[in-house]
């Protein structure tokens, strides 16, 4: 059962408020300046709270960059819980996709703030390697829902890897072409581009034989 989005008080509402202010304030200074020429007191005083607020909320001016919402955990179980919860007439993939879409959308309607984020992970491998180990905690957790829909062993069979890998792998290509276009075309439209794709079996374009 899908459970609804929870309610939330004034200090939770704020605790989430304050998190954004520091993210999109991180994100904007490095995009300007380069991660080196911009330190934690700058995060701070840019976003009007103090280094020792900026340390409840990011251990690091790294994390800042790339961890867009405090609720992440949150988030990631919510995903879960639509996929789990869309009809099984509806493909595997195209379940997972349509499950992670609303999310996926703050891309197209952050344009600025997600094409500073992707300029600097892009352009420093250490912020790169902080956005992977990020999403590391909820790998087992979506490779069991998959498994779990599809009624597959997630030790024993290769499906709910392999699909969790691939769709991961289309989710990158549709970010880094995005962020090649300058985000003036839909992150959306090409994911479910994407998706069509590779439920295709990913033909060739003009239809050449293998």
């Amino acid at each position: 059962m899908l459970m609804p989005e929870p309610v939330l008080g004034l200090r939770e509402r704020k605790r989430l408020e304050t998190h954004r202010a520091l993210a999109t304030t991180a994100v904007r200074l490095v995009a300007e300046r380069g991660l080196d020429q911009v330190t934690v007191e700058d995060i701070s005083a840019a976003a009007g709270v103090s280094p020792r607020t900026f340390f409840n909320y990011f251990p690091s001016k790294e994390d800042a960059v790339v961890i867009a919402h405090a609720d992440n955990a949150e988030r990631s179980q919510r995903i879960i819980e639509k996929f789990l919860a869309t009809p099984k007439e509806v493909s595997t993939p195209r379940a997972f996709v349509d499950a992670l879409k609303e999310d996926f959308a703050q891309v197209d309607e952050n344009r600025e703030e997600w094409l500073g984020r992707m300029k600097a992970i892009h352009e420093n491998p250490t912020l790169h390697s902080r956005a992977v180990a990020m999403n590391h905690d909820t790998v087992a957790p979506t490779i069991e829902a998959i498994a779990r829909r599809t009624g597959l062993d997630p030790k024993a069979d290769l499906y709910p890897t392999l699909l969790l890998s691939t769709l991961g792998g289309a989710i990158n290509a549709v970010l880094r072409l995005w962020y090649q276009h300058d985000g003036e075309v839909s992150a959306i439209e090409l994911l479910d581009e994407a998706v069509e794709l590779l439920l295709a079996g990913l033909p060739e374009p003009g239809g050449r034989a293998r």
